[in-house]
């Protein structure tokens, strides 16, 4: 498993959904906080993040790089603030830091989990310290 993330697919994007309500959720979901369905997107991955709290995880699941840091992250969509949680790229960050979503193919070894490789998508979004 890589542990390296792949910028150089263009067309991944990180996918948040706006409500009519003005509010935006990451991950999408087919109704919103006020039972509407969404009036479109929004590509998180062109918003930079600040983060909220992180932790490291010794103890991974099978094929989940170890250690793991994790981040809880706060994106600011035209004032609309959107938490997102995801992998770091480093285990050098500490809350405020301000991070980036980049693409990674792989965010754990697809030969290594209980489920087919082929039954489940492997790839998404870590965030990068932007400094």
């Amino acid at each position: 498993m890589s542990d390296e993330s792949d910028t150089g697919d263009d067309e991944q994007t990180m996918e948040a959904y706006r409500y009519p309500d003005g509010s935006i959720t990451y991950p999408g979901h087919p109704f919103g906080p006020g039972g509407e369905e969404p009036t479109g997107t929004v590509d998180l991955s062109e918003y930079v993040a600040e983060v909220v709290t992180w932790t490291t995880s010794t103890a991974t699941p099978p094929g989940v790089r170890q250690p793991n840091t994790l981040a809880i992250v706060e994106f600011d969509v035209d004032g609309e603030p959107v938490r997102a949680i995801g992998q770091v790229t480093t285990e050098e960050v500490e809350i405020g830091d301000e991070v980036r979503p980049v693409y990674c193919a792989e965010l754990r070894d697809p030969e290594k989990g209980i489920r087919e490789p082929a039954s489940q998508e492997w790839d998404g979004f870590r965030f990068e310290p932007t400094e």
